[in-house]
């Protein structure tokens, strides 16, 4: 249902490192048949630039934000961090004006790491920014797969969140559907009045 919202397919996924030939190329697969507009990877462990990136000198985190060619894209702002844990790209993506941050988060810390990383990024950040990426922890219980969580953890980051004036869009239009997708990266708009 579009109720008049921009056609743009985002999709976000934690690839665990795409070093190896056989890897990236199944990864490519992947991407070609979901068809996405844009596509946000969290731990790439990338160190080439042939898409936008942030990656660490060491073997570890790594984002990164592929446009289709099929997308008129232009990109007007990149920022991002020498530990390769965000990028954030602002332009236009087929005539939409959008701001996309895609973010990747150290085990544990994910509530101190997305409050530091938004007030870097406070000014940059608007109604027309959506947050895609790996918080390393569910957000919900119907989120949560067999491995230990740590509830605190996860109160504080959905107080960062709801503090912050996110909206978790793939729960509100999944609703009480149960899922693992914190593993496949999760998807939030913000919204500010």
């Amino acid at each position: 249902q579009n109720r008049g919202l921009p056609n743009i397919v985002i999709i976000t996924v934690n690839v665990n490192g795409m070093n190896f030939p056989i890897k990236q190329k199944h990864i490519a697969e992947w991407i070609k048949n979901h068809n996405p507009t844009t596509c946000c990877l969290q731990e790439t462990h990338l160190k080439k630039d042939k898409i936008y990136y942030a990656s660490a000198e060491v073997k570890k985190a790594g984002v990164a934000i592929l446009i289709s060619d099929k997308a008129k894209a232009k990109i007007n702002l990149i920022k991002r961090d020498k530990e390769g844990n965000y990028i954030l790209l602002k332009g236009t993506i087929d005539n939409e004006v959008i701001s996309l941050l895609n973010i990747y988060a150290p085990n544990g810390i994910a509530s101190r790491f997305l409050e530091e990383k938004f007030r870097k990024l406070e000014e940059e950040i608007d109604s027309k920014t959506i947050l895609v990426g790996d918080l390393n922890l569910p957000l919900s219980e119907l989120d949560k797969s067999d491995h230990k969580i740590n509830k605190k953890d996860v109160k504080e980051v959905n107080r960062t969140l709801e503090k912050l004036g996110m909206i978790d869009l793939w729960r509100k239009l999944n609703g009480e559907k149960k899922g693992i997708y914190f593993f496949l990266g999760s998807i939030w708009h913000i919204h500010k009045n």
